[in-house]
Protein backbone atom coordinates (compact mmCIF):
# COMPACT_ATOMS: atom_id res chain seq x y z
CA UNK A 1 0.00 0.00 0.00
CA UNK A 2 1.45 3.45 -1.19
CA UNK A 3 0.46 6.00 1.66
CA UNK A 4 0.57 9.83 0.43
CA UNK A 5 0.19 13.30 2.57
CA UNK A 6 -2.83 14.72 2.50
CA UNK A 7 -1.30 17.18 0.97
CA UNK A 8 0.33 15.41 -2.15
CA UNK A 9 -3.07 13.80 -2.87
CA UNK A 10 -4.77 16.99 -2.28
CA UNK A 11 -2.00 19.42 -4.45
CA UNK A 12 -2.22 16.39 -7.15
CA UNK A 13 -6.48 15.78 -7.46
CA UNK A 14 -5.53 19.27 -8.05
CA UNK A 15 -4.17 19.43 -11.00
CA UNK A 16 -7.15 17.80 -12.74
CA UNK A 17 -9.55 20.23 -10.98
CA UNK A 18 -7.85 23.51 -11.38
CA UNK A 19 -7.64 24.84 -15.43
CA UNK A 20 -4.14 25.68 -16.52
CA UNK A 21 -3.50 29.57 -16.88
CA UNK A 22 -5.86 30.39 -20.17
CA UNK A 23 -3.81 30.75 -23.56
CA UNK A 24 -3.46 33.90 -25.73
CA UNK A 25 -6.76 34.78 -27.86
CA UNK A 26 -4.23 36.61 -30.33
CA UNK A 27 -2.93 34.59 -33.43
CA UNK A 28 0.34 33.28 -32.59
CA UNK A 29 1.56 33.35 -35.55
CA UNK A 30 0.81 37.06 -36.26
CA UNK A 31 2.62 37.44 -33.14
CA UNK A 32 6.48 38.78 -34.00
CA UNK A 33 9.00 36.07 -31.47
CA UNK A 34 9.67 39.38 -28.99
CA UNK A 35 5.42 40.27 -28.79
CA UNK A 36 5.08 36.17 -28.30
CA UNK A 37 7.12 36.53 -25.32
CA UNK A 38 6.09 38.73 -23.66
CA UNK A 39 2.58 37.63 -23.81
CA UNK A 40 3.77 34.73 -22.10
CA UNK A 41 6.02 36.29 -19.67
CA UNK A 42 3.01 38.52 -18.71
CA UNK A 43 0.20 35.70 -18.38
CA UNK A 44 2.75 33.06 -16.03
CA UNK A 45 4.14 36.48 -13.76
CA UNK A 46 0.59 37.87 -13.81
CA UNK A 47 -1.09 34.67 -12.61
CA UNK A 48 -4.86 34.11 -12.27
CA UNK A 49 -6.46 37.87 -10.50
CA UNK A 50 -9.45 36.08 -9.25
CA UNK A 51 -7.24 33.06 -7.56
CA UNK A 52 -4.51 35.60 -6.03
CA UNK A 53 -7.60 37.82 -4.54
CA UNK A 54 -8.54 34.44 -2.96
CA UNK A 55 -5.37 34.45 -1.92
CA UNK A 56 -5.00 37.97 -0.40
CA UNK A 57 -8.46 37.44 1.42
CA UNK A 58 -7.20 34.29 3.28
CA UNK A 59 -4.39 36.56 4.17
CA UNK A 60 -1.81 34.57 1.74
CA UNK A 61 0.71 36.03 -0.92
CA UNK A 62 1.57 34.64 -4.45
CA UNK A 63 4.62 33.07 -4.58
CA UNK A 64 6.19 36.29 -6.28
CA UNK A 65 5.06 38.52 -3.81
CA UNK A 66 6.88 36.51 -0.87
CA UNK A 67 9.65 37.43 -2.60
CA UNK A 68 9.61 40.66 -3.58
CA UNK A 69 8.67 41.18 0.50
CA UNK A 70 11.97 39.36 1.37
CA UNK A 71 14.38 41.25 -0.89
CA UNK A 72 15.51 45.08 -1.59
CA UNK A 73 13.12 46.87 -3.50
CA UNK A 74 13.53 46.53 -7.29
CA UNK A 75 16.55 43.70 -7.14
CA UNK A 76 14.71 40.39 -8.04
CA UNK A 77 16.13 38.37 -11.46
CA UNK A 78 13.99 35.51 -11.92
CA UNK A 79 15.09 32.61 -14.07
CA UNK A 80 13.56 30.01 -15.66
CA UNK A 81 10.06 31.80 -15.84
CA UNK A 82 9.83 30.21 -19.39
CA UNK A 83 10.44 26.06 -17.93
CA UNK A 84 8.37 23.84 -18.59
CA UNK A 85 7.79 19.66 -19.91
CA UNK A 86 8.18 19.62 -23.15
CA UNK A 87 6.75 18.09 -24.52
CA UNK A 88 4.21 16.92 -21.10
CA UNK A 89 5.13 13.08 -20.76
CA UNK A 90 2.08 11.83 -18.45
CA UNK A 91 -0.74 10.28 -19.34
CA UNK A 92 -2.62 11.48 -16.99
CA UNK A 93 -2.44 15.16 -17.10
CA UNK A 94 -1.17 16.95 -20.89
CA UNK A 95 -1.03 20.32 -19.49
CA UNK A 96 2.69 22.12 -19.25
CA UNK A 97 2.37 25.39 -17.76
CA UNK A 98 5.58 27.41 -18.02
CA UNK A 99 6.84 28.15 -14.70
CA UNK A 100 6.08 24.75 -13.62
CA UNK A 101 5.12 25.07 -10.02
CA UNK A 102 7.93 27.51 -8.64
CA UNK A 103 9.53 30.88 -8.68
CA UNK A 104 13.19 30.62 -8.84
CA UNK A 105 16.42 33.67 -8.77
CA UNK A 106 18.56 35.99 -6.91
CA UNK A 107 18.20 39.07 -5.24
CA UNK A 108 19.18 41.85 -2.80
CA UNK A 109 18.49 41.31 1.02
CA UNK A 110 20.48 44.68 2.89
CA UNK A 111 22.70 45.11 -0.11
CA UNK A 112 24.13 41.34 0.11
CA UNK A 113 22.71 38.40 -2.85
CA UNK A 114 20.88 35.85 -1.59
CA UNK A 115 19.75 33.16 -3.99
CA UNK A 116 15.90 32.39 -3.57
CA UNK A 117 13.20 29.77 -4.24
CA UNK A 118 9.52 30.16 -3.87
CA UNK A 119 6.90 27.27 -4.16
CA UNK A 120 3.78 28.17 -6.60
CA UNK A 121 1.13 26.53 -5.09
CA UNK A 122 -1.45 28.56 -7.67
CA UNK A 123 0.39 26.26 -10.67
CA UNK A 124 0.04 22.82 -10.37
CA UNK A 125 -0.76 23.01 -6.65
CA UNK A 126 3.10 23.73 -5.94
CA UNK A 127 3.55 19.95 -7.01
CA UNK A 128 7.34 18.93 -7.68
CA UNK A 129 8.05 17.41 -10.37
CA UNK A 130 10.94 17.27 -13.11
CA UNK A 131 11.28 20.52 -14.35
CA UNK A 132 10.71 22.32 -10.67
CA UNK A 133 13.40 20.09 -9.46
CA UNK A 134 15.90 21.37 -12.50
CA UNK A 135 14.78 25.29 -11.25
CA UNK A 136 15.53 24.41 -7.71
CA UNK A 137 18.85 22.53 -9.03
CA UNK A 138 20.18 25.46 -10.58
CA UNK A 139 19.50 28.51 -8.21
CA UNK A 140 21.24 26.25 -5.67
CA UNK A 141 24.31 25.39 -7.48
CA UNK A 142 24.21 29.35 -8.12
CA UNK A 143 24.50 29.63 -4.31
CA UNK A 144 26.89 26.93 -3.78
CA UNK A 145 29.12 28.46 -6.74
CA UNK A 146 28.96 32.01 -5.75
CA UNK A 147 28.99 32.32 -2.28
CA UNK A 148 25.48 33.72 -1.75
CA UNK A 149 22.74 32.16 0.96
CA UNK A 150 19.90 30.20 0.00
CA UNK A 151 16.53 30.83 0.82
CA UNK A 152 13.52 28.28 0.14
CA UNK A 153 9.99 29.51 0.52
CA UNK A 154 7.79 26.61 0.75
CA UNK A 155 4.13 26.17 -0.20
CA UNK A 156 3.26 23.34 -2.27
CA UNK A 157 1.79 19.75 -2.24
CA UNK A 158 5.17 17.47 -2.58
CA UNK A 159 5.43 15.20 -5.34
CA UNK A 160 3.25 15.44 -8.51
CA UNK A 161 2.00 11.78 -8.92
CA UNK A 162 1.80 12.76 -12.22
CA UNK A 163 5.26 12.71 -13.17
CA UNK A 164 6.12 8.81 -11.28
CA UNK A 165 9.30 8.56 -10.15
CA UNK A 166 10.88 11.38 -11.81
CA UNK A 167 9.05 13.23 -9.28
CA UNK A 168 10.79 11.03 -6.31
CA UNK A 169 14.73 11.74 -8.74
CA UNK A 170 13.81 15.60 -8.30
CA UNK A 171 13.79 15.55 -4.65
CA UNK A 172 16.87 13.61 -4.45
CA UNK A 173 18.66 15.74 -6.68
CA UNK A 174 17.53 18.68 -4.19
CA UNK A 175 18.08 16.73 -0.99
CA UNK A 176 21.81 15.99 -2.44
CA UNK A 177 22.44 19.44 -2.89
CA UNK A 178 21.06 20.88 0.59
CA UNK A 179 23.81 18.67 1.67
CA UNK A 180 26.90 19.26 -0.01
CA UNK A 181 25.92 22.75 0.59
CA UNK A 182 25.80 22.55 4.69
CA UNK A 183 27.90 24.13 6.23
CA UNK A 184 29.20 25.95 2.96
CA UNK A 185 26.05 29.10 2.40
CA UNK A 186 23.51 29.54 5.13
CA UNK A 187 20.55 27.70 4.08
CA UNK A 188 16.77 28.93 5.54
CA UNK A 189 13.76 26.80 4.84
CA UNK A 190 9.82 29.29 5.58
CA UNK A 191 6.91 27.19 5.73
CA UNK A 192 3.92 28.95 4.84
CA UNK A 193 1.92 26.85 3.79
CA UNK A 194 1.55 22.85 2.88
CA UNK A 195 5.08 20.90 3.18
CA UNK A 196 3.85 17.11 3.30
CA UNK A 197 5.90 13.84 2.25
CA UNK A 198 9.29 13.94 0.85
CA UNK A 199 8.87 17.28 0.93
CA UNK A 200 9.37 18.35 4.36
CA UNK A 201 12.80 16.96 4.40
CA UNK A 202 13.99 19.86 2.24
CA UNK A 203 13.36 22.65 5.31
CA UNK A 204 15.15 20.16 8.06
CA UNK A 205 18.13 19.77 5.99
CA UNK A 206 18.51 23.25 6.85
CA UNK A 207 20.07 25.44 8.84
CA UNK A 208 17.04 27.26 10.10
CA UNK A 209 13.64 27.00 9.68
CA UNK A 210 11.16 29.65 9.92
CA UNK A 211 7.48 28.83 10.12
CA UNK A 212 4.14 31.11 10.35
CA UNK A 213 2.21 30.17 13.29
CA UNK A 214 -1.03 29.83 11.54
CA UNK A 215 -1.01 28.09 8.43
CA UNK A 216 1.94 26.04 7.88
CA UNK A 217 2.16 22.32 8.06
CA UNK A 218 5.17 20.38 7.93
CA UNK A 219 4.46 16.49 8.09
CA UNK A 220 5.77 13.03 5.81
CA UNK A 221 2.10 11.53 6.44
CA UNK A 222 -1.27 13.40 6.76
CA UNK A 223 -4.10 13.09 8.87
CA UNK A 224 -6.52 11.09 6.27
CA UNK A 225 -3.16 8.42 6.50
CA UNK A 226 -3.04 8.93 9.99
CA UNK A 227 -6.29 8.04 10.62
CA UNK A 228 -6.03 5.43 7.83
CA UNK A 229 -3.01 3.87 9.00
CA UNK A 230 -3.38 4.02 12.85
CA UNK A 231 -7.40 4.43 13.15
CA UNK A 232 -6.30 8.18 14.91
CA UNK A 233 -7.97 11.50 14.46
CA UNK A 234 -5.85 14.29 14.11
CA UNK A 235 -5.69 17.96 12.95
CA UNK A 236 -3.27 19.59 10.46
CA UNK A 237 -2.21 21.93 13.36
CA UNK A 238 -2.05 18.58 15.70
CA UNK A 239 0.11 17.12 13.63
CA UNK A 240 2.59 19.15 12.07
CA UNK A 241 1.59 22.76 13.10
CA UNK A 242 4.15 25.19 14.06
CA UNK A 243 3.41 24.67 17.69
CA UNK A 244 4.43 21.27 17.34
CA UNK A 245 7.79 21.63 15.85
CA UNK A 246 8.56 24.88 17.93
CA UNK A 247 7.26 23.48 20.87
CA UNK A 248 8.27 19.53 20.54
CA UNK A 249 10.41 18.32 17.47
CA UNK A 250 12.97 21.20 17.64
CA UNK A 251 12.91 21.63 13.84
CA UNK A 252 11.63 24.87 13.95
CA UNK A 253 13.74 27.88 15.30
CA UNK A 254 11.26 30.56 14.63
CA UNK A 255 8.00 30.91 14.72
CA UNK A 256 6.76 34.43 12.78
CA UNK A 257 2.72 35.26 13.45
CA UNK A 258 1.89 35.83 9.57
CA UNK A 259 4.15 35.55 6.48
CA UNK A 260 5.30 39.63 6.99
CA UNK A 261 6.56 38.86 10.26
CA UNK A 262 8.37 35.15 8.86
CA UNK A 263 10.61 36.80 5.97
CA UNK A 264 11.08 39.61 8.19
CA UNK A 265 12.62 37.20 10.82
CA UNK A 266 14.66 36.10 7.91
CA UNK A 267 15.96 39.38 7.11
CA UNK A 268 17.31 39.35 10.33
CA UNK A 269 18.99 35.86 10.40
CA UNK A 270 20.63 36.64 6.62
CA UNK A 271 21.94 40.10 8.71
CA UNK A 272 23.79 37.83 11.39
CA UNK A 273 24.87 35.47 9.09
CA UNK A 274 28.00 35.51 6.73
CA UNK A 275 27.25 35.35 3.58
CA UNK A 276 29.28 31.63 3.18
CA UNK A 277 31.93 29.65 5.61
CA UNK A 278 35.03 31.55 3.80
CA UNK A 279 34.04 35.39 4.22
CA UNK A 280 33.85 36.80 7.85
CA UNK A 281 30.34 37.47 9.98
CA UNK A 282 29.09 40.79 9.02
CA UNK A 283 31.65 43.60 10.02
CA UNK A 284 31.27 45.01 13.12
CA UNK A 285 28.18 48.22 13.03
CA UNK A 286 28.45 50.83 15.08
CA UNK A 287 27.05 50.97 18.34
CA UNK A 288 26.16 53.17 21.17
CA UNK A 289 27.02 50.83 23.83
CA UNK A 290 30.55 51.41 25.44
CA UNK A 291 32.39 48.59 25.80
CA UNK A 292 33.28 48.64 29.38
CA UNK A 293 29.54 49.69 31.12
CA UNK A 294 29.34 47.56 34.13
CA UNK A 295 26.84 44.76 33.60
CA UNK A 296 24.96 45.91 36.93
CA UNK A 297 21.65 44.55 36.26
CA UNK A 298 23.25 40.81 34.99
CA UNK A 299 25.20 40.98 38.98
CA UNK A 300 21.80 41.96 40.41
CA UNK A 301 19.81 39.13 38.16
CA UNK A 302 21.77 36.33 39.48
CA UNK A 303 21.15 35.20 43.24
CA UNK A 304 23.57 34.36 45.40
CA UNK A 305 21.16 31.22 46.63
CA UNK A 306 22.56 28.44 44.34
CA UNK A 307 18.95 26.70 44.67
CA UNK A 308 16.85 29.69 43.49
CA UNK A 309 16.07 30.36 39.80
CA UNK A 310 16.41 33.22 37.63
CA UNK A 311 16.28 33.88 34.11
CA UNK A 312 19.59 33.97 32.32
CA UNK A 313 18.10 36.15 29.31
CA UNK A 314 17.79 39.42 31.61
CA UNK A 315 22.48 38.19 32.09
CA UNK A 316 22.51 37.89 27.93
CA UNK A 317 20.71 41.00 27.36
CA UNK A 318 23.00 42.90 29.99
CA UNK A 319 26.36 41.52 28.59
CA UNK A 320 25.28 41.63 24.81
CA UNK A 321 24.82 45.38 22.97
CA UNK A 322 21.98 47.19 24.50
CA UNK A 323 21.18 49.33 20.94
CA UNK A 324 20.73 45.55 19.61
CA UNK A 325 18.34 42.91 20.13
CA UNK A 326 19.67 39.14 21.15
CA UNK A 327 17.28 36.98 18.37
CA UNK A 328 17.26 33.87 20.50
CA UNK A 329 17.01 30.63 18.05
CA UNK A 330 14.34 27.68 19.01
CA UNK A 331 13.25 29.47 21.77
CA UNK A 332 10.00 27.51 22.85
CA UNK A 333 11.76 23.79 22.58
CA UNK A 334 14.20 23.00 25.27
CA UNK A 335 13.94 26.03 27.09
CA UNK A 336 16.65 24.99 29.84
CA UNK A 337 19.40 25.46 27.25
CA UNK A 338 19.28 29.55 25.77
CA UNK A 339 20.79 30.11 22.31
CA UNK A 340 20.94 32.91 19.92
CA UNK A 341 22.64 35.16 17.81
CA UNK A 342 23.58 38.96 19.41
CA UNK A 343 26.27 41.67 19.25
CA UNK A 344 29.36 42.52 21.66
CA UNK A 345 30.62 45.71 20.58
CA UNK A 346 29.69 45.55 17.14
CA UNK A 347 30.43 42.00 16.36
CA UNK A 348 28.24 38.94 15.95
CA UNK A 349 28.47 36.37 18.29
CA UNK A 350 26.93 33.21 19.50
CA UNK A 351 25.45 32.36 23.13
CA UNK A 352 25.11 29.77 24.27
CA UNK A 353 23.63 30.06 27.78
CA UNK A 354 21.89 27.36 30.90
CA UNK A 355 18.83 28.74 32.19
CA UNK A 356 17.93 28.15 35.56
CA UNK A 357 14.06 29.10 35.07
CA UNK A 358 13.70 26.02 33.48
CA UNK A 359 14.45 22.51 34.92
CA UNK A 360 17.56 24.39 37.34
CA UNK A 361 19.29 25.25 34.22
CA UNK A 362 20.13 21.24 33.76
CA UNK A 363 21.17 19.25 30.42
CA UNK A 364 19.03 17.20 29.06
CA UNK A 365 18.57 15.13 25.84
CA UNK A 366 16.47 17.83 24.16
CA UNK A 367 18.76 20.84 25.21
CA UNK A 368 22.30 19.07 24.22
CA UNK A 369 20.90 18.54 20.27
CA UNK A 370 19.81 22.12 20.23
CA UNK A 371 23.11 23.42 21.73
CA UNK A 372 25.09 21.27 20.03
CA UNK A 373 23.38 22.05 16.49
CA UNK A 374 23.62 25.62 17.33
CA UNK A 375 27.47 25.17 18.10
CA UNK A 376 27.97 23.67 14.58
CA UNK A 377 26.60 26.66 13.06
CA UNK A 378 28.68 29.39 14.46
CA UNK A 379 31.65 27.00 14.07
CA UNK A 380 30.80 26.99 10.25
CA UNK A 381 30.07 30.05 9.72
CA UNK A 382 32.84 31.45 11.93
CA UNK A 383 31.20 33.25 14.46
CA UNK A 384 32.72 33.39 17.84
CA UNK A 385 31.09 31.67 21.06
CA UNK A 386 30.31 33.18 24.33
CA UNK A 387 28.94 30.56 26.88
CA UNK A 388 27.27 31.16 30.09
CA UNK A 389 27.34 28.54 32.83
CA UNK A 390 25.19 27.49 35.50
CA UNK A 391 24.50 23.98 35.31
CA UNK A 392 23.59 21.77 38.51
CA UNK A 393 24.44 18.84 35.82
CA UNK A 394 22.89 16.28 33.91
CA UNK A 395 18.85 15.79 34.02
CA UNK A 396 18.85 12.04 36.12
CA UNK A 397 16.38 9.57 35.72
CA UNK A 398 15.26 6.23 33.84
CA UNK A 399 13.55 8.60 31.09
CA UNK A 400 16.21 10.17 30.31
CA UNK A 401 18.70 7.18 30.11
CA UNK A 402 16.22 5.75 27.67
CA UNK A 403 15.65 8.49 25.61
CA UNK A 404 20.06 8.89 24.64
CA UNK A 405 20.72 11.41 27.01
CA UNK A 406 24.46 9.72 26.89
CA UNK A 407 24.11 9.96 22.99
CA UNK A 408 22.65 13.39 23.11
CA UNK A 409 25.14 14.71 25.59
CA UNK A 410 27.94 13.71 23.82
CA UNK A 411 26.48 15.73 20.71
CA UNK A 412 27.03 19.01 22.74
CA UNK A 413 30.78 18.17 23.56
CA UNK A 414 31.95 16.95 20.36
CA UNK A 415 30.55 19.78 19.18
CA UNK A 416 32.48 22.32 21.12
CA UNK A 417 35.90 20.02 21.24
CA UNK A 418 35.17 20.54 17.17
CA UNK A 419 35.00 23.90 17.28
CA UNK A 420 38.12 25.90 16.58
CA UNK A 421 35.76 29.75 16.73
CA UNK A 422 36.73 32.08 19.71
CA UNK A 423 35.30 30.41 22.67
CA UNK A 424 34.83 32.56 25.56
CA UNK A 425 33.04 31.30 28.72
CA UNK A 426 31.95 32.92 32.16
CA UNK A 427 30.80 30.42 35.40
CA UNK A 428 27.81 32.72 36.68
CA UNK A 429 27.21 30.06 39.69
CA UNK A 430 27.04 26.82 39.08
CA UNK A 431 29.40 24.00 36.83
CA UNK A 432 28.52 20.44 38.35
CA UNK A 433 29.95 17.00 36.74
CA UNK A 434 30.39 16.57 33.54
CA UNK A 435 27.74 18.46 32.23
CA UNK A 436 30.23 21.46 33.62
CA UNK A 437 32.79 19.43 31.22
CA UNK A 438 30.45 19.82 28.08
CA UNK A 439 29.06 23.41 28.26
CA UNK A 440 32.65 24.63 26.97
CA UNK A 441 35.29 24.29 29.67
CA UNK A 442 38.84 24.60 29.57
CA UNK A 443 39.65 21.17 28.97
CA UNK A 444 37.44 20.78 26.04
CA UNK A 445 39.26 24.18 24.31
CA UNK A 446 37.18 27.25 25.71
CA UNK A 447 40.04 29.77 25.17
CA UNK A 448 39.44 32.03 28.25
CA UNK A 449 37.37 31.49 31.41
CA UNK A 450 36.16 33.80 33.74
CA UNK A 451 33.98 32.61 36.94
CA UNK A 452 32.38 35.10 39.31
CA UNK A 453 33.26 35.49 42.85
CA UNK A 454 30.31 32.76 43.73
CA UNK A 455 30.78 30.01 41.13
CA UNK A 456 31.00 26.79 42.16
CA UNK A 457 32.85 24.18 39.90
CA UNK A 458 32.57 20.34 41.77
CA UNK A 459 32.25 17.44 41.15
CA UNK A 460 28.80 17.12 42.65
CA UNK A 461 27.00 19.01 44.29
CA UNK A 462 27.63 20.35 48.31
CA UNK A 463 24.45 18.06 49.10
CA UNK A 464 25.23 15.41 46.45
CA UNK A 465 28.99 15.26 47.51
CA UNK A 466 27.86 14.43 51.70
CA UNK A 467 26.03 11.55 50.60
CA UNK A 468 28.89 10.05 48.97
CA UNK A 469 32.03 11.02 51.09
CA UNK A 470 30.54 10.66 54.53
CA UNK A 471 27.26 8.12 54.22
CA UNK A 472 28.89 5.75 57.17
CA UNK A 473 29.02 9.10 59.32
CA UNK A 474 25.60 9.71 58.44
CA UNK A 475 24.40 6.45 59.52
CA UNK A 476 26.48 6.74 62.99
CA UNK A 477 25.82 10.17 63.66
CA UNK A 478 22.37 11.00 62.17
CA UNK A 479 20.91 13.79 60.00
CA UNK A 480 22.13 16.36 62.94
CA UNK A 481 25.53 16.20 61.47
CA UNK A 482 24.63 16.94 57.79
CA UNK A 483 24.80 20.52 58.30
CA UNK A 484 28.29 20.59 59.52
CA UNK A 485 29.62 17.89 57.29
CA UNK A 486 28.03 20.16 54.06
CA UNK A 487 29.92 23.33 55.21
CA UNK A 488 33.39 21.05 55.18
CA UNK A 489 32.49 20.16 51.64
CA UNK A 490 31.93 23.28 50.54
CA UNK A 491 34.87 24.55 52.73
CA UNK A 492 37.29 22.80 50.66
CA UNK A 493 35.90 22.34 47.04
CA UNK A 494 32.89 24.42 46.33
CA UNK A 495 34.53 27.74 45.88
CA UNK A 496 35.83 29.97 42.23
CA UNK A 497 39.36 29.23 44.18
CA UNK A 498 39.77 25.49 43.68
CA UNK A 499 39.14 25.65 40.13
CA UNK A 500 41.37 29.09 39.62
CA UNK A 501 44.32 26.76 41.64
CA UNK A 502 44.13 24.59 39.19
CA UNK A 503 44.26 26.56 35.79
CA UNK A 504 40.90 25.58 34.99
CA UNK A 505 39.44 29.18 35.09
CA UNK A 506 41.96 32.17 34.33
CA UNK A 507 39.94 35.16 36.60
CA UNK A 508 37.74 35.22 39.22
CA UNK A 509 36.05 38.44 38.25
CA UNK A 510 33.96 41.23 39.63
CA UNK A 511 30.12 40.34 37.72
CA UNK A 512 29.94 44.09 36.71
CA UNK A 513 33.20 43.54 34.71
CA UNK A 514 31.42 41.02 32.51
CA UNK A 515 31.32 43.18 29.94
CA UNK A 516 34.49 44.64 29.45
CA UNK A 517 36.27 41.79 30.28
CA UNK A 518 34.73 39.95 27.41
CA UNK A 519 35.02 42.35 24.97
CA UNK A 520 38.60 42.57 25.45
CA UNK A 521 38.70 38.69 25.31
CA UNK A 522 37.11 38.63 21.82
CA UNK A 523 39.30 41.43 20.42
CA UNK A 524 42.47 39.56 21.48
CA UNK A 525 40.93 36.32 19.77
CA UNK A 526 40.12 38.27 16.55
CA UNK A 527 43.15 37.22 15.37
CA UNK A 528 43.69 33.29 16.79
CA UNK A 529 44.47 30.96 14.49
CA UNK A 530 43.34 27.11 15.37
CA UNK A 531 45.32 24.31 14.22
CA UNK A 532 43.36 20.91 13.19
CA UNK A 533 44.45 17.64 13.44
CA UNK A 534 45.84 15.85 10.34
CA UNK A 535 42.70 14.57 8.17
CA UNK A 536 42.90 12.25 5.28
CA UNK A 537 42.36 15.59 2.73
CA UNK A 538 45.91 16.84 3.86
CA UNK A 539 48.16 13.92 4.14
CA UNK A 540 51.53 14.05 2.46
CA UNK A 541 52.07 12.17 -0.63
Amino acid sequence: MTLLSDAEASSNAALRSVPAAPAPETDSVAMSAAEQVADVRSSVVGGDPVRIAARHRDGRWTARERIEQLVDPGSFVELDVFRRRRPPQDALDHRAPHGDGVVVGFGMVDGRHVAISSQDAMVLGGSLGAEFAAKVAKVMDLAAENGVPYVNINDGGGARIQEGVDSLAGFGAIFTRHVRMSGVVPQIAVVLGPCAGGAAYAPALCDLVVMSRTGAHLYLTGPAVVRQALGEDVTHDELGGSEVHAQKSGLCALVGEDEADCLELVREVLALLPPNLADAPPGRVVTTDRPERATLVAAATVPGDHRLAYDVRRVIDDVLDQDASFLELSAEWARNLVVGLGQLDGRVVGVVANQPAHLAGSLDGDASAKGARFVRLCDRFRIPLLTLVDVPGFLPGPAQERDGIIRHGAKLLYAFCEASVPRVTVVLRKAYGGAWIVMNSRSVGADLVFAWPDADAAVLGPDAAVEVLYARQLERQGPEARAGLRQRVVDALHHPLAAAEGGHVDDIIDPADTRRLVVRSFELLLTKRATMPMSLGNLPT
